[in-house]
């Protein structure tokens, strides 16, 4: 296992940032949805989304200080970091990292590669779908003429997207809205072809183990017990 300081840092600092990215993506929710909160609530929901951001940024200070590059490298070899920073709701994908320090154990997964890569797409769509139906909600449900009036139709505009299935029924006005959506179809499609991938290696590896067991038995089988040499005696 690598052990630099920004690897330590990364694997230490891996629960603070999960606990932040929930406390941003409640924030966030509850001033979405809560439209009859009182304003002190929502004021304290922002805060808490402020602060939340905050620890983002002082991880991502950290980081580029801690890999000894200057800002222009770092910026453009952890370009996914820098987006997340600028977009939070993408930083849900944090409990998947935490997930996968949580789940090893000696430094061994308890799962095998097929089964992690389910799970942690599992984790993600839901997660990152909860938070692309709370970003569509939030652009489209008070846009003119708008299809996405409620919640739920967020919900169902950001399921049919994700399953890659696109019903048409519904669709964003707002250009903020199809921009979201169109990185809910990005993940969608990244996903799913993630999961399609390792079921598929899954089952040919469990194909070619029953091929190499059929192998081994038809070696240890006497010649005079083999099927052609019945049918001769025969």
């Amino acid at each position: 296992m690598t052990d630099t300081p920004l690897a330590r840092w990364e694997r230490h600092n891996g629960a603070v940032l999960a606990a932040a990215s929930l406390v941003f993506l409640a924030a966030y929710a509850v001033r979405v949805l809560g439209h009859g909160l009182p304003g002190a609530v929502r004021t304290l929901c922002l805060a808490l989304a402020l602060a939340a951001w905050a620890v983002f940024l002082v991880d991502y200070v950290a980081r580029r200080h801690l890999s000894g590059q200057r800002w222009p490298r770092f910026i453009r070899t952890h370009w996914l970091d820098t987006l997340v920073l600028l977009l939070p709701l993408l930083r849900p994908v944090r409990i998947v990292q935490a997930y996968e320090t949580v789940q090893r154990r000696r430094n061994e997964p308890r799962l095998s590669l097929h089964a992690r890569v389910i799970a942690y797409a599992g984790l993600s769509v839901t997660l990152l779908g909860f938070a692309g139906s709370l970003a569509l909600y939030h652009q489209e449900h008070a846009a003119p003429g708008a299809d996405i009036r409620t919640y739920g139709d967020a919900v169902w505009f950001t399921c049919t997207t994700l399953s890659t299935v696109g019903y048409g029924d519904l669709a964003p006005v707002t250009p903020i809205g199809r921009l979201v959506a169109v990185g809910v179809m990005v993940c969608g499609l990244a996903l799913l072809g993630a999961v399609t991938g390792s079921f598929s290696s899954w089952l040919l590896q469990v194909f070619a183990r029953e091929g190499d067991r059929e192998t081994v038995r038809e070696g240890e089988r006497p010649p005079g017990n083999s099927p052609e040499a019945s049918h001769r005696t025969d």
